[in-house]
């Protein structure tokens, strides 16, 4: 095993968007042979699975009013909240290597972790079931793959010091009107590893507690001792250009739920007003709407009036044209959200 260092210009990076669409860049376009690893922290942020419906797993209000960042990864499973008292770990394997790493086993993943881990003192730490790390019977770690072609990506998210009272409020969703299939999160009682690790340990920043996870993963005294590959200039040129195409934009993080591709927001005088939409050759052929605009009644109505509408303004304004729409939207409101919805990509 190698590490692959994510840093630039010789600093860390803790943009979790960034950080989340690294794994992809490495299995699909880098390819380095073998067994790699990563390892990084993110600023404060919910990370939903592919297939997850944004609006039933996450309080979307809750992250605007604390500026958490939204991210959709690439790969499955539930929804987890992020900060700076969170590890993530992630084994890049590309081809055949010289261990046991296998697609689909995610012990062989989990126990290098659990090694590390008693040896900074945290020995109740173990694995249940397929994919979760717990201790004292909580999770502080949950596992999950993805998969392209003979590359994949294992890891997951180490809970050391985040602020739990965070978490529970950013998973904790409040729209109730959600109609739909998707991947539902496993809600289950989380605890840090920090308080659970040797006392001398205990007293770690995230940052030192990485470099000390390092080390006895690697089994050496220095990280410059660990074999490394150092991402590029060139690498991060590519990464920047799918980050602008995709991962930075709403319509990825937003509005990737199932059945949808785009998401609108809209603030108003009176409340929000969230739209997510399937638009296929410039129709919007399905539309959910969410925020504190409208109530249950208004929303249905309006759900209805935008499906089948073709992207143009003449077309939007005359569906939009409603008595009982300008009780909450007026003439200026009704504009700005048409030039909201005619946006391509967002």
């Amino acid at each position: 095993m190698f590490l692959i260092d994510t840093s630039r210009d010789g600093k860390p990076v803790y943009d979790p968007i960034v950080n989340q669409s690294l794994d992809n860049y490495l299995i699909n376009d880098l390819k380095l042979p073998g067994h790699g690893l990563i390892m990084y922290i993110n600023e404060p942020s919910v990370i939903v699975g592919v297939n997850q419906n944004v609006f039933a797993e996450v309080n979307v209000p809750y992250l605007a009013e604390n500026n958490i960042a939204l991210v959709r990864r690439t790969s499955g499973g539930g929804s987890v909240y992020h900060d700076m008292g969170n590890l993530i770990f992630e084994n890049i394997v590309v081809g055949d290597t010289d261990d046991d790493a296998e697609w689909g086993n995610y012990a062989v993943f989990a126990q290098p972790i659990l090694d590390a881990l008693h040896e900074l003192g945290a020995t109740d730490a173990q694995l249940r079931g397929n994919s979760d790390l717990v201790v004292n019977d909580h999770k502080f770690t949950g596992m999950t793959m993805v998969k392209s072609g003979d590359a994949y990506a294992a890891g997951g998210t180490l809970m050391f010091d985040m602020n739990l009272m965070a978490a529970s409020q950013a998973l904790k969703p409040v729209e109730t009107h959600i109609n739909g299939k998707w991947v539902k999160s496993n809600r289950s009682d989380i605890e840090n590893i920090k308080t659970h690790l040797a006392p001398k340990y205990q007293q770690l920043t995230s940052e030192q507690f990485k470099t000390q996870l390092l080390l006895k993963l690697f089994h050496v005294e220095r990280l410059e001792d660990i074999e490394t590959y150092h991402l590029t200039d060139h690498d991060w040129q590519i990464i920047d250009e799918r980050l602008a195409e995709q991962y930075q934009t709403d319509d990825w993080n937003f509005g990737a739920n199932p059945g949808f591709n785009r998401c609108r927001f809209k603030q108003f005088d009176g409340g929000t007003l969230i739209l997510n939409l399937m638009v296929k050759d410039q129709r919007i052929t399905k539309v959910a709407i969410y925020g504190d605009l409208l109530d249950d009644k208004l929303a249905r109505k309006l759900e209805a009036q935008l499906t089948g509408v073709t992207l143009d303004k003449i077309d939007l304004r005359k569906r939009l044209n409603k008595r009982w729409l300008r009780k909450v939207l007026n003439d200026a409101d009704i504009d700005k959200l048409i030039d909201e919805l005619i946006i391509e990509k967002q």
